[in-house]
């Protein structure tokens, strides 16, 4: 019973971390050291180290060293320097600017947010809210729309962008271990949702559609900005030669970062300033931190316990898989860290439900991602509230009829499409 309590306060722990700004990752850490603890009465001392080190470099079972913990965290890094390195060489303006060429009337509002959302940053939605906030004006929309545009489009890649850091943990070996292929197909029917949900509220708010009165000049050399986010998609095929998927998008990210360079014709010197400057520690020690805490809930034995419990308490097995995730991203507003901290809980559920693995993992990185969008906490609903100067509260009447829409349609495809 003492393992329970400490998952239960070491949860706790870590929500209260969060909101006091502590990274992540040491949140993390110091959560599944509670746990560690107080599972002592079915573990010894030294496991607690062990866990630790078995979820970090090396394997006391096959006594070999591995390196799937390293790679998945230098790969959350080099994305999050090619991002930034996209936004301070100035490509991401080049590449919207010539959007506008394209999209000349209403619908720049959504591409905006749109590609920026390629580029997966903490508190993105920051850089398009100026953007947004200048083109709603020429449509007379309120800031809560602008609000819930800006922040609704920015998402609107993450059911298929396979480089963002919560598809690559949650297809990771050590959570679902599915092909992000199959993920990807499985999230489809959302992301169609998505575009959909967008574009109608799109459409209701620039009704009727005003004329910009001056009309942007064409220009088409900044689309070539759009290839550093997208280049790494086509490194996938490595996977036939051997490459694990992390390899695959490690190569493809370092290959975009060269290619950045040549795109934005930047002195050598100037280029790698850029780069240092980018350099982040805190994802590495947020994947380090998710794979110990994994590891720490195995040796508790939790999976065993829900199980039993399961056995005894008629409640749907299915609908516990939604809401602890949707849950937990309202809670942290992190996607990956609601994924990290959900997947272990609803893991011992999915053998109550006929749903596939590749079903239950796209319900889980769905739901996990619609609470995150509409958490008070998420950084691109507070920096793009802010700037906007509203609340992120009046957007919950666009929000919440999209997520619940949202959710219960995908729901209902994997259901129908991935029950044994």
């Amino acid at each position: 019973m003492l393992n329970v309590i400490g998952v239960i306060l070491a949860f706790l722990l870590i929500l209260v971390l969060i909101r006091k700004k502590v990274p992540f990752g040491a949140s993390l850490i110091l959560g599944s050291l509670v746990i560690g603890v107080f599972s002592l009465q079915i573990i010894q001392p030294l496991d607690i180290p062990k866990a630790m080190i078995e979820a970090s470099f090396y394997s006391f079972e096959t006594q070999r060293f591995f390196t799937d913990t390293i790679e998945l965290a230098i790969l959350m890094t080099l994305i999050y320097i090619l991002a930034k390195a996209m936004q301070e060489t100035g490509a991401i303006t080049k590449l919207i600017n010539s959007l506008r060429t394209v999209f000349s009337k209403g619908g720049i509002i959504g591409i905006i947010p749109a590609v920026y959302g390629l580029m997966p940053v903490p508190g993105g939605a920051l850089f398009s809210a100026p953007l947004i906030d200048t083109e709603g004006d020429k449509y007379q929309l309120k800031p809560q729309q602008k609000n819930f545009l800006n922040v609704w489009f920015r998402h609107i890649w993450f059911p298929i962008y396979p480089i963002s850091s919560a598809m690559i943990l949650i297809c990771s070996a050590k959570f679902s271990g599915i092909p992000i292929q199959m993920l990807i197909l499985a999230d489809l029917p959302a992301f169609i949702l998505f575009v959909l949900i967008g574009w109608f509220f799109l459409r209701r708010y620039l009704t009727p559609l005003a004329t910009p009165s001056v009309k942007p000049p064409r220009d088409y050399q900044g689309l070539l900005y759009i290839l550093p986010p997208v280049v790494p998609l086509l490194f996938y095929p490595l996977t036939l030669i051997g490459f694990s998927e992390t390899r695959c998008f490690l190569v493809g990210v370092a290959f975009s970062l060269v290619l950045l360079y040549a795109l934005v014709h930047l002195n050598s010197r100037a280029y790698l300033s850029i780069l240092r400057k980018s350099v982040t520690w805190t994802l590495a020690l947020a994947i380090f931190g998710i794979m110990i805490l994994r590891e720490m809930i195995n040796i508790s034995q939790m999976h065993v316990l829900v199980t039993e419990a399961m056995q005894q308490v008629a409640f749907p097995a299915l609908l516990i898989i939604l809401l602890i995730p949707l849950l937990l991203g309202t809670l942290t507003g992190y996607n990956l860290g609601a994924i990290a901290l959900s997947y272990a809980l609803v893991e011992p559920f999915f053998s109550f439900t006929s749903i596939t693995l590749v079903g239950l993992t796209s319900l889980i990185f769905i739901s996990s991602l619609l609470g995150y969008l509409i958490s008070p906490i998420h950084l691109c609903n507070v920096l793009s509230s802010e700037y906007l100067k509203t609340d992120v509260t009046r957007t919950y009447r666009m929000f919440l009829p999209a997520i619940v829409a949202l959710l219960c349609l995908h729901t209902l495809f994997v259901v129908v499409f991935f029950s044994t």
